[in-house]
């Protein structure tokens, strides 16, 4: 598993729910919603909430939507192993206690995709442990409830622009592992990563990676078949 850093954030108050609420059994969500124009990237954004809290799942698609992203939400690791099976949503708010397992059954299951999805982890029981966990398996955030809702558009904010923190990893390979082969995993990490999130497109994989065309094209040449 990889090693991640997790983005402390405050607390802003118990989250305002104005619905009401729905019969237990943790159904899916049917109607997709999204994030706030000041959430919005230059693509669609997909953002996946699995919350067994009916109330607050249906809360976070009322206070993230927008017509250009779409959200889902559902309420156990069986449902979110459904939907992922044929959907790839770019974010997920993760609870971390699910009826049926918890938040390392789902994530587990995302952390070979290609990209995987960028995770906000939140929860009212974990312990540190529980988050240092969470970082091993790269969560990019950690939100403990209550939270406001400004809270977890910063989450999901954060989560899409700034770099998870490295040194982790880095620190935990010196004297494991050669420097060339550590070296040699980046690299073909990062370009596999941006390919995937490219659809393998090598003019924007290499914007994504600030380099040339032609430099992502020579590292795939040395690449072995």
């Amino acid at each position: 598993m990889q090693c991640g850093s997790i983005v402390p954030l405050r607390r802003n108050g118990a989250i305002q729910v104005r619905l009401q609420r729905r019969a237990a059994g943790g159904r899916v969500d049917p109607q997709p919603r999204g994030v706030p124009a000041t959430m919005e990237a230059s693509n669609s954004l997909k953002v996946l909430a699995i919350e067994d809290d009916a109330e607050l799942r249906r809360a976070l698609g009322d206070a993230l939507s927008s017509p250009t992203t779409e959200f889902r939400g559902c309420g156990t690791v069986r449902q979110a192993l459904r939907m992922l099976a044929d959907w790839a949503p770019e974010v997920l708010l993760l609870d971390v206690t699910l009826p049926d397992g918890s938040a390392f059954d789902v994530l587990e299951a995302v952390r070979r995709r290609e990209p995987m999805p960028l995770v906000v982890a939140i929860s009212g029981t974990a312990t540190p442990p529980d988050a240092f966990r969470l970082a091993e398996c790269g969560v990019r955030a950690y939100l403990q409830k209550p939270f406001g809702l400004d809270d977890i558009r910063d989450a999901i904010r954060k989560a899409r622009q700034q770099a998870p923190d490295l040194t982790p990893l880095l620190r935990g390979t010196v004297g494991r592992r050669p420097l060339r082969d550590v070296e040699s995993d980046v690299r073909d990490r990062l370009v596999r990563e941006a390919l995937a999130r490219s659809g393998g497109n090598r003019s924007a994989a290499a914007r994504l990676l600030r380099i040339s065309r032609q430099h992502l094209q020579n590292i795939l040449r040395r690449k072995p078949k």
